[in-house]
């Protein structure tokens, strides 16, 4: 027979004897965890751990934030934001002001079109240049600074060297549309 069962007796009936002997030492076990040894070391040495897990936790987090926010701000860099658009939309206005007095055909073309051509290209490239510094700060940070227990995620770095190359992408991309070397500008016949 197990001896932390109960003994089944021939007339049914059950002995608690080690049962009984098993509860006790669990209790004990229990009061001793739960006051510790009495001198405090053992709760202040979770403190301490308490402290510096959350330190290292927050720096994790921070970094996945950050390597997210760096894949993020290359595909804005690559599709284009809201605040490029913007610009264009001014520079085509200013562009329309400057040639309503009179102005030859490419004046026109390069005040409307160029221009506003320029400025989403250089918008779209601050965005991938962000994307490109907050990737590298990502992945360089954990240089930098005490070790630390627990190595960078590698879905972060994965995350971080995506931002990375995306960002590198959307600078890339943007010089080229800045120097008109995708597509040149449109030329006046004549």
């Amino acid at each position: 027979m197990n001896p932390t069962t109960p003994e089944a007796l021939a007339d049914g009936e059950k002995t608690t004897d080690t049962t009984d002997d098993l509860t006790a030492r669990e209790t004990e076990q229990r009061d001793h965890d739960e006051t510790g040894p009495g001198d405090g070391t053992e709760t202040d040495t979770v403190e301490e751990t308490d402290d510096d897990t959350g330190e290292e936790t927050s720096g994790r987090l921070a970094a996945a934030s950050a390597a997210v926010v760096s894949a993020g701000l290359g595909v804005v860099g690559l599709t284009g934001a809201w605040t490029g658009r913007v610009a264009a939309e001014r520079e085509t206005l200013i562009g329309q002001i400057k040639t309503s007095s009179g102005g030859s055909a490419a004046q026109q073309i390069n005040e409307i079109y160029g221009d506003a051509w320029h400025s989403t290209a250089l918008v779209n490239g601050l965005f991938g240049l962000l994307a490109l510094l907050v990737g590298t700060y990502v992945l360089v940070r954990p240089a930098f600074g005490a070790p630390a227990r627990q190595p960078q995620a590698g879905w972060v770095r994965a995350v971080a060297r995506g931002g990375i190359a995306l960002g590198t992408l959307g600078v890339l991309i943007s010089i080229a549309m800045y120097f008109d070397l995708i597509v040149a500008l449109p030329t006046a016949a004549g």
